[in-house]
């Protein structure tokens, strides 16, 4: 006898009475067709309705081309038909895809680790769905960003953290694909949002000198292309130019080795720290350029045998929610950041549906929220002989 495999369903199937795979009349089995029902088509609709397949396409994407009541007559027929416009298809009719994408200057994996992105993503979600939006979340591809946004498919995308002249950045602009610039160099063309880098990075150096610090570290946020210079006007460029400038008014330099920059992480700031003590840099105060950062600097110090704050002043930069958990809570600089998504999105869609024809940019106003991490710089550190850069 031959084997039967597990493709002869004969030695499967429950043959009874009431049984779907009894024995029928040759003459009445019903072919598969017969028994799945049928998905109306745009051509029915055209039939009952005694019309022509352009006009069933302009009553769901143009009615304002049809007379009202040959619209609605046809809206009416395609519902008793159960008759819904294929998504796809709707899509290349209207050449829109009301998906938006967000592009992120490093891998997802990297970005999502950074709580304050979560945030951000909460606010470009909350707008996009209350506009009928998909999202797109774009990072490079196999390290490309090209790569990646040459498989998008969007009319719209949100910049985040890079330059303006970034390579993608100008290819995008190249293609005429709308885009809301976050975090970036202004483009006196496109929308953007940006908060008060400058001013906020200023108020968190000021309050640490007035507490008595002189000896300072900076952790800085890596650029997202290796290799690549700081960018003066994009956001840890103009965080870097306020610290500096407060410490310029007290009459104190940051030498350049103590500028450390790693990925905007818990581990990122974990790394700083550990190499600045490598490096043989004793600060009484640190200042980072983001929370997620500054939470590293906390876990680090503490690793370190440094308590925070009567060895250690520590300041972040964004108030992510957990900030104010952390132990001890965390000084950090405040910005709205889920308002801040949502104001990209809602400026992006501005453009798409040509609701605005122009490029509004938009400053966030940032202020110092102070807790427990910072205190009185240690008496035996208050003077400090600078070493020269």
């Amino acid at each position: 006898m031959a084997a039967r495999g597990c493709g002869d369903l004969r030695t499967l199937r429950p043959v009874g009475p009431e049984s779907p795979f009894s024995a029928r009349d040759p003459g009445s089995e019903e072919t598969v067709e017969e028994r799945t029902p049928r998905r109306p088509r745009i051509a029915d609709v055209a039939r009952e309705a005694g019309v022509s397949k352009t006009a069933v396409s302009f009553a769901f994407n143009s009615p304002d081309r049809l007379a009202p009541e040959t619209a609605s007559r046809i809206l009416d027929v395609a519902d008793s038909l159960g008759y819904r416009p294929h998504p796809v298809a709707r899509m290349l009719t209207q050449r829109h895809t009301h998906t938006i994408g967000v592009l992120t200057p490093q891998a997802l994996s990297v970005i999502f680790s950074n709580p304050f992105f979560g945030a951000f993503s909460e606010g470009v979600a909350l707008a996009a769905e209350q506009e009928g939006y998909a999202l797109h979340f774009i990072s490079p591809l196999h390290g490309s960003l090209a790569s990646a946004m040459g498989r998008a498919t969007v009319d719209g995308v949100v910049v985040i953290g890079l330059s303006a002249d970034h390579p993608e950045v100008e290819q995008i602009r190249a293609a005429g694909v709308p885009l809301a610039m976050v975090d970036c160099t202004a483009l006196p063309d496109q929308p953007s949002v940006v908060v008060e880098d400058e001013g906020g990075a200023r108020s968190a150096a000021e309050h640490l000198l007035a507490l008595g610090h002189r000896d300072f570290l900076v952790v800085g946020v890596e650029p997202p292309l290796p290799g690549a210079k700081l960018d003066p006007e994009g956001v840890m460029g103009k965080r870097l130019k306020g610290y500096l400038s407060a410490l310029a008014a007290h009459g104190l330099e940051l030498p350049d080795h103590a500028v450390v920059v790693g990925p905007a992480s818990i581990e990122g700031g974990i790394a700083a720290m550990r190499r600045a003590y490598e490096d043989g840099l004793r600060p009484t105060a640190v200042l980072a350029m983001s929370d997620a950062m500054a939470i590293g600097v906390l876990r680090a110090a503490r690793e370190l045998g440094l308590r925070v704050p009567e060895d250690l002043s520590v300041v972040g930069f964004d108030d992510i929610d957990i900030a104010q958990h952390t132990n001890p809570p965390l000084t950090t600089v405040h910005q709205p950041i889920r308002q801040k998504g949502e104001s990209a999105v809602r400026l992006l869609l501005s453009v798409v549906e040509r609701r605005d024809i122009r490029s509004e940019q938009l400053r966030l106003e940032t202020r110092l929220m102070v807790r427990g991490s910072t205190g009185p710089a240690p008496r035996r550190r208050q003077e400090v002989v600078r070493v020269p850069s």
